[in-house]
């Protein structure tokens, strides 16, 4: 249910819609801050290092603003669902235009997660990083590197925005069409889409598990994981997309065998 906007805030949303009024856009942007902040630290734990926090921050802004200017006050949303997606949308429509993650090692990012896969489903259990670089014949430094540019590859390739009718960028997933909505055959593969997800989180080796369960079940930041588990923050970066990994090699194997 929409949480009830005060009287306080409703003025300074009505203040910005009829009038453009600049401290009451400084008000709500000021207000709903914690949101970017929330947002950012979500997307950092997949970043490698070399995409600075600034720039994340400036996309974090932008999409903020976006949010404010679009929101609908007698719409079906609460702001803080809304301004999230805003926020996380434009966050990954300027991480794709500055083209942070080139072809390349997308291709290196597939071929990993096929290792994965291959490797797990045989074994079944999980796929030990010597095992990976010695089906991939890649060394240890190799495959490090491209786990830490790998989780959010696969983020932005479903996010990847796309016009509405209404000329407005909405997420892929949002708007693709279900062909077996309601039929068996989706009821089906979304049932073996749980189990193989459900099986490959149990199959996690136990710190990726406890990462997974921190950043998606209890919310944590990325600092605050580090902390829990007396970890970097990088190590706490790695595992976690050493986790997405094996996760993603998980669906693939669903969409390969259905």
């Amino acid at each position: 249910m929409k949480t009830k906007i005060s009287q306080a805030d409703l003025g300074q949303w009505e203040k910005w819609k009829t009038e453009r009024d600049p401290d009451a856009g400084n008000y709500l942007v000021e207000k709903y801050h914690h949101l970017m902040d929330y947002v950012i630290q979500r997307f950092m734990i997949s970043l490698p290092k070399t995409v600075q926090k600034e720039d994340i921050q400036s996309y974090a802004y932008e999409g903020m603003l976006d949010a404010i200017d679009k929101f609908n006050l007698d719409g079906e949303f609460k702001f803080e669902t809304y301004a999230a997606w805003r926020i996380k949308g434009a966050i990954i429509d300027g991480l794709r235009q500055s083209d942070w993650l080139p072809r390349s090692v997308r291709e290196k990012v597939k071929k990993v997660e096929k290792a994965y896969a291959v490797l797990e489903q045989r074994n079944g259990t999980s796929a030990s990083d010597e095992e990976v670089c010695t089906y991939l014949g890649i060394t240890k430094a190799e495959l490090n590197k491209t786990v830490s540019e790998a989780a959010l590859s696969s983020m932005i390739s479903i996010d990847e925005t796309i016009q509405d009718d209404e000329n407005d960028q909405v997420g892929r997933y949002n708007v693709i069409k279900n062909e077996k909505a309601e039929s068996p055959e989706a009821h089906l593969y979304a049932q073996l889409l749980k189990e193989s997800l459900a099986k490959a989180i149990e199959l996690l080796p136990e710190k990726e598990k406890l990462v997974v369960t921190l950043c998606y079940f209890e919310e944590l930041k990325l600092t605050e994981i580090a902390e829990v588990l007396n970890l970097s923050v990088s190590r706490i970066s790695q595992l976690h997309s050493k986790a997405m990994l094996r996760l993603n090699a998980a669906i693939l194997s669903v969409q390969e065998n259905y």
